[in-house]
């Protein structure tokens, strides 16, 4: 069997492990994926008609802020259920488990790769529970065509992809999982100061750039113009840059930390 063959091999185990690992644990699964369906509906129900002011002209309704805020909170769901991947991470390396796996004659990587296909499967379905929570109270896209649909999905993607590198780097630098957690906070604190929830221009100059510049900002205006029709201008490569710089950072960092453990 070639090298490939057994990576390939071994990180479909490793993924099915952790899929496994997953439904044994559903609490942390499920207040990852409960947490954005109750920000959408809190935002739209409680907070809508007041926030919905910051948004066009001053006269858009609850409804329009619904097709707003949507692409906002998918980006969310994703930065929030990759916390989950940094805290895996950080159990497997307290517990001992990953001492045992290296003992065996497996592929090194897939232990990582088991981690990150698992994370981005994981934020996948978050995404499409959130999206059919947002259907079902009435957002719609606004003549999506097949090919934007598509690269839409792919940006999503890409972007779980990234952010679940990142979360493994914290889980392996973390001293435990309680840390993990805390540590990996930012990926669900950062879409909260984007323009998830209102316009950049809609906020206090002095903290324009810090919401304009970061990068989920791109990400969420990428996703609006390709489900809304709204203009994309440079977000388009600005959020692929953002996505391809952060996923080679997570995976060079992750990677020379696995690296270092005790063989």
């Amino acid at each position: 069997m070639s090298s490939l063959s057994l990576a390939v091999r071994d990180s479909s185990t490793m993924l099915r492990r952790n899929l496994l690992h997953a439904r044994r644990y559903p609490s942390l699964t499920l207040n990852l994926l409960l947490t954005p369906v109750m920000l959408l509906l809190l935002f739209v129900y409680v907070f809508g008609d007041v926030m919905s002011a910051g948004i066009g002209d001053g006269t858009a309704d609850r409804s329009e802020y619904l097709a707003y805020v949507v692409p906002g909170i998918l980006m969310l769901t994703i930065g929030g259920t990759t916390i989950g991947s940094a805290v895996s991470v950080a159990m497997d390396m307290t517990e001992g488990i990953v001492t045992r796996f290296r003992t065996m004659a497996i592929h090194r990587a897939s232990v990582l790769v088991g981690h990150v296909a698992g994370s981005v499967l994981q934020c996948v379905a978050g995404v499409v529970l959130v999206g059919a929570v947002a259907v079902a109270i009435g957002f719609r896209a606004t003549d999506t065509t097949v090919l934007e649909w598509v690269l839409a999905f792919g940006l999503l993607t890409l972007v779980s992809l990234a952010l679940t590198w990142i979360a493994v780097g914290t889980g392996l630098s973390s001293p435990n999982a309680e840390a993990a957690g805390n540590n990996a906070l930012p990926l669900m604190v950062l879409p909260l100061l984007s323009s998830a929830f209102v316009p950049v221009e809609a906020m206090p100059g002095w903290f324009r750039p810090v919401a304009e510049y970061q990068p989920f900002t791109p990400a969420i205006e990428t996703l609006r113009g390709l489900l809304l029709g709204s203009e994309i201008g440079h977000n388009g490569w600005l959020a692929v840059a953002w996505c391809a710089g952060l996923a080679v950072l997570g995976y060079l960092w992750s990677t020379s930390l696995f690296a270092r453990e005790p063989k």
